[in-house]
Formats: C-alpha cells, structure tokens, sequence
C-alpha cells in the first residue's frame, strides 16, 4: 500500500511541476525571455538528475549555475516579466468577459471609414501566438479598441502614422510596430509595403492582419500567408468572426 502511496505521490508532483512548466511557457512564449527560461528549465532538471544519483560536485556546480541563471532571468528580462504580469491582469483573463463581437465592429468600422478617404491602415490581431516582439518595435498605447482612435492613429501627417497596431484581447497594444516583409518569391511584384508586411507576419505567426490600401481603398486581409483581397465590410465582419478565435469551436 505505502508503495503505491508513493508512486501516486510521485506522479501528482511530476503533473503539477509539468502544470507550471507549462503554463510558464505559455506565459513567456513570443518574448526574447522564452529561450533563456528554457535554459533555466533544463539546468533545472540536470539538477535534480544529478542529486537523486547522489552525484554530489556535479551537483554542486549546477547549484551554483541554477541560482546564477535565475538571478540573470529576473534582471534581464525584468521588462518582459513586468508586461507579462500586466497582460495577465488586464488581457488574458478579460477575454473571458470580452464581447468579441464588440472589438470586431469597433475594427470593421475604422477599417471602411478609412478605406473611404484611401487612408492605409495595418491592424495585426493578435490570436494564439504571442506578439510582443512586434509590440516591443513600436509605440505602446495600451487603450480598449476603439473605431476614432484607430482612424485617428492612421491619419496622415502624424507620429504613429506609420508603421502597423497590435490589438490584443480588447486593447490596442501598441501602433507604429515593424512586422516583417514577406519573403515569398510568388508574391505579385505589385503589393505595396503594407501588404507585404501583412503577408510577412502572417506567414510567422496565426495572426489576423487586416490592410487597407491607400492607393485603391481595398481592404484586405493576410491569414497563414494567404491574402483576401477586397472585401466588403460583410465580408470582412464574417472572416474576423470565423477566426478571431480559434478555439471557439472547439469549447462548443
């Protein structure tokens, strides 16, 4: 009986610690810090390794290198630690009492005002994959969705005109982000910086990317490096819908 006591003991801790583990990963995941805590991880489980076979200056030298590693994580990466914490507080979690739907109008709308003028525009929605890197480019704004504010960021002639927004959960996370320029050699020639940039994260990361053109007004809209090109505010309400969340279907 203590045998299988022990074992079921010993099987709980592996979970919990696979738990956390997991769920540091995710929390860390899109940000420079996601390598170095892998690192940290490893030397971590060398360490336990190591002393459960009685490996006693093997174990020492990584007791050493573990403490050092995790005083280096705290004061290196104490940026991304901050705005880690302050996404769970105020994104991950209002998500859960978010109206989707609310932040998909709000986008929709800011999108066909300023296709009306032929104002470009680049929105980044940001889904299952992290983009803190791209925000880390740009100017943070950290402000709920809001159709004037997006129209506002894009009007010509001022400081954040440039570049593309990052909305995450409700909020508009930053504006001004570099995102990547597409390297595929079959893309038309005739693409403008914008949706080349949009094509460009997509293909890196399941972000939605909406693009207006300022030379036609089109809109358009880059998913896992695929472009849709002139969509209808219908349109686009309904492909935003389909994939601004991916795991709806599957809580259903």
């Amino acid at each position: 009986m203590n045998d299988y006591l022990s074992l079921a003991k010993i099987l709980i801790e592996i979970g919990i610690l696979w738990f956390v583990y997991y769920g540091i990963l995710l929390f860390a995941r899109g940000t420079r810090g996601v390598y170095i805590l892998r690192g940290v991880i490893l030397i971590t489980l060398i360490f336990i390794i190591t002393r459960q076979l009685g490996f006693e200056r093997i174990n020492w030298i990584f007791t050493k290198i573990f403490a050092l590693s995790i005083l280096a994580f705290l004061i290196i990466f104490q940026q991304e630690i901050r705005r880690g914490l302050a996404n769970i507080g105020q994104r991950r979690w209002s998500r859960f009492f978010l109206k989707e739907s609310e932040i998909i109008s709000e986008i929709t709308t800011a999108c066909f005002l300023l296709s009306k003028k032929k104002i470009g525009a680049l929105i980044a929605i940001e889904r299952e994959t992290r983009l803190e890197n791209y925000i880390e480019s740009g100017i943070e704004i950290d402000a709920k969705v809001n159709s004037e504010l997006l129209i506002t960021i894009f009007m010509p002639n001022t400081p954040l005109h440039d570049g593309g927004i990052v909305v995450a959960g409700e909020r508009i996370a930053a504006s001004g982000c570099l995102f990547p320029l597409t390297q595929n050699p079959k893309v038309l020639t005739t693409l403008g910086t914008r949706h080349r940039a949009a094509l460009g994260l997509s293909e890196e990361t399941d972000a939605i990317v909406v693009v207006v053109s300022e030379e036609t007004g089109g809109v358009s809209v880059a998913i896992g490096g695929r472009l849709t090109h002139d969509l209808d505010r219908e349109s686009l309400e309904r492909v935003l819908s389909n994939l601004y969340r991916p795991d709806k279907k599957n809580r259903k």
